[in-house]
């Protein structure tokens, strides 16, 4: 497959750490108050975001009221946390250990994984596009797992066995899910289940492994700047026990913290394209600590790259026009990762 977009290369974030500085250097320092946590005192009622049980859903006797639950956490948060949601829990910790295995390597065998120069995929940082922007406090391995003909021959082909079958398994595991909750999506949506799977049956899945390592200031950087993912639908596993995922709600940063053998689900952009706005994609960022690195990995399922992105069409009508322009599915993407990562200014350009 073609590159869909590339970023620069930059230092490894976990090197500079171990270096055991006092200070930050200048290029992570975030300006204004784009990083103030708000103290747990400052935050308004009800800042837990909902919960959702697949068991509830599956189940004829409370699958209707879980299906509301379902259509409300979508349209009011973006973001749940799903339990029970039947992924085989070796399969998970089996990929939590190869996570942790893999950023414990020797970074001159990491280094073969880097990021190469017209390339998003591989290990480095994504959405770099000058020398002038001001870098994450983190670093990413990112990898496309399906379909298995788009992988990168220098990638995952080339990892050591066991974190190889660990993706294998693993993305085998979220794909099966990550259909399932679509498929209820376009129920509670009222939307042509055939519409839904069209789109997303034979999309494609990545992975985005992040490492915060800890620093020095953690209230000057961000691990991962403010965003909404331009995604169809992500899915979230905390792979040790570090907190550091919030998201915007009413102007506030709540933070998330992830319920035992759960995943955070959230809406991305595309969904909310497709839902013509009923769904929407919401901004969240990482924060980092001083005592300890953190680790998550946010699997993503997108449409087909040959799939037409927009509007799903029975959900637009007379009464509910489209709110957003369709596009090709390859140009979406390209769009996508020739810029820098910023909110949800990429979704503003596909508004009508």
């Amino acid at each position: 497959m073609d590159s869909l977009g590339s970023s620069l290369k930059v230092p490894i974030v976990q090197e500079l750490a171990k270096e055991k500085l006092t200070a930050v250097p200048a290029r992570y320092i975030r300006g204004g108050d784009d990083n103030i946590t708000p103290s747990p005192d400052h935050l308004p009622p009800s800042t837990h975001i909902p919960i959702i049980d697949m068991h509830k859903l599956l189940h004829p006797d409370s699958s209707e009221s879980e299906l509301r639950n379902l259509h409300t956490a979508c349209q009011q948060w973006g973001f749940f946390q799903l339990i029970n949601h039947g992924a085989e829990s070796s399969i998970i910790e089996k990929m939590k250990y190869e996570i942790q295995e893999f950023f414990n390597l020797p970074s001159e065998e990491k280094d073969e994984f880097r990021q190469q120069a017209a390339d998003v995929e591989g290990y480095g940082q994504a959405f770099v596009v000058s020398d002038e922007q001001t870098l994450d406090w983190g670093d990413m391995f990112f990898v496309t797992t399906l379909p298995p003909h788009l992988r990168k021959p220098h990638l995952i082909p080339k990892l050591p066995t066991a974190f190889r079958d660990s993706i294998e398994g693993y993305g085998a595991e979220l794909k099966i899910l990550a259909v399932k909750i679509l498929k209820f999506m376009a129920k509670s949506l009222g939307m042509e289940l055939e519409e839904m799977e069209a789109l997303f049956d034979q999309g494609t899945q990545s992975m985005r492994m992040n490492y915060y390592p800890p620093c020095p200031q953690p209230e000057l950087v961000t691990g991962l700047y403010p965003h909404s993912d331009a995604v169809g639908l992500t899915i979230l596993l905390q792979v040790n026990e570090m907190e550091g995922l919030q998201i915007k709600k009413d102007g506030v940063w709540i933070p998330v913290s992830p319920l035992p053998d759960a995943f955070v689900i959230n809406i991305g952009d595309v969904l909310e394209i497709i839902t013509n706005g009923t769904y929407p994609s919401i901004e969240h960022r990482a924060t980092v600590n001083r005592e300890k690195e953190r680790l998550s990995i946010a699997t993503f399922l997108n449409p087909k790259l040959e799939a037409e992105i927009g509007p799903a069409a029975s959900l637009v009508g007379p009464k509910t026009p489209a709110k957003f322009k369709s596009i090709a599915g390859v140009d979406y993407y390209k769009g996508l990762f020739s810029q820098e990562l910023n909110g949800k200014s990429y979704l503003e350009i596909m508004r009508i």
